[in-house]
């Protein structure tokens, strides 16, 4: 694995005029890593990864690559590649002239630049394009000329700003894997942006989430959707995401809309809570919280049911063909250790 790449961010905060886009983010990236900014649009992550790349500015704080301060340094002085949502080809290249302007840039001779073009577009399967223009190909194959010129460099860092958005959604999925075996491939630290959490989970070693310029949890996949840090984390992450009804929460049960369920931990004293359960711990029984079913999203080997309880609106999710109809009232539970509980500030509790 590469030995190279390791970041670190200290105290960094970005100001835009009055507007304070990240508050003091601190961060650390190992070298090797596919680390991944997850957040909604405007929550900071393109701002940070931009930061790293040295493209824009810090208002206050340190970046740090390998040990080394280089918070002012230009881009071209820290050795990383970028690949942007747009690709950024230029259209009047061929591909092969495409991969190779980074070593033309740095002054490499032609054929050191041939025999690297060859080998970075093998890597990625567009060999066989080399003499086409970008005009002539598919958005997947132009993202396969975006990340060829990346690699072509050998970088320290890969940095990646949404590269998959432009997709449809049966090539996004085989491009997301085949990323990831080209990362494990290289040993390079990659830096991904996005605000999909199925392609953060499914492509991160680790996830940092953005939530309004701030980074609220870091954690391996499973760490962040097994114990989201805060409430707002629980309601992002998940397909569906979380479920969250107000609550109070007395010895081992949480009482919600009337109905009372043993949870696994307990607290001393009666406590106002929000209950997080995700949908797929939803159970159908015979008593429990009772919901009226909007609508059914049928979806194959599952199904989605909407339903509402109270004045909260929930999504439970069932194996195979619904069993119920819209219009039904159902009865809901969940098992103890399915619960997850916040404070009124949305802060975790257990």
């Amino acid at each position: 694995m590469n030995a190279r790449g390791s970041v670190r961010f200290e105290g960094v905060v970005k100001r835009h005029g009055e507007t304070t886009v990240l508050h003091g983010v601190d961060l650390d990236i190992r070298a090797g890593e596919f680390f991944v900014l997850l957040g909604p649009s405007g929550s900071g992550k393109t701002t940070t990864l931009r930061i790293l790349a040295g493209l824009e500015p810090v208002s206050a704080g340190q970046v740090r690559l390998d040990g080394e301060d280089v918070t002012h340094d230009e881009p071209g002085a820290r050795d990383v590649a970028m690949v942007f949502q747009s690709y950024a080809l230029y259209p009047h290249m061929t591909v092969a002239e495409n991969i190779g302007f980074p070593l033309k840039m740095m002054k490499r001779p032609p054929a050191e630049i041939a025999q690297a073009v060859q080998a970075a577009a093998a890597r990625v399967r567009i060999d066989h394009l080399l003499a086409r223009r970008p005009g002539q190909l598919s958005g997947g194959q132009q993202q396969r000329v975006a990340l060829a010129r990346a690699i072509v460099r050998q970088p320290r860092i890969f940095l990646l700003d949404e590269p998959l958005s432009n997709l449809d959604a049966k090539l996004r999925l085989e491009t997301r894997l085949e990323l990831r075996e080209l990362q494990r491939d290289l040993g390079v630290t990659t830096v991904y942006v996005t605000h999909d959490q199925e392609e953060a989970m499914t492509l991160a070693d680790r996830i940092a989430v953005f939530m309004e310029g701030r980074i609220v949890q870091i954690g391996t996949p499973r760490e962040v959707f097994g114990r989201p840090a805060q409430a707002s984390v629980a309601g992002f992450i998940g397909t569906p995401p979380m479920n969250l009804l107000p609550g109070a929460w007395s010895g081992a049960a949480v009482t919600v809309e009337g109905s009372t369920h043993p949870v696994a931990p307990s607290t001393p004293a009666e406590r106002t809570v929000t209950l997080g359960i995700r949908p797929g711990d939803l159970r159908l029984q015979p008593q429990g919280l009772a919901a009226r079913v909007l609508y059914v999203e049928e979806l194959g080997d599952h199904a989605i049911l909407n339903v509402q309880a109270g004045p909260t609106r929930l999504k439970v999710k069932v194996t195979g063909l619904s069993p119920v109809n819209e219009g039904d009232t159902v009865h809901l539970g969940f098992e103890p250790e399915a619960a997850h509980l916040f404070d009124p500030a949305g802060i975790r509790l257990a």
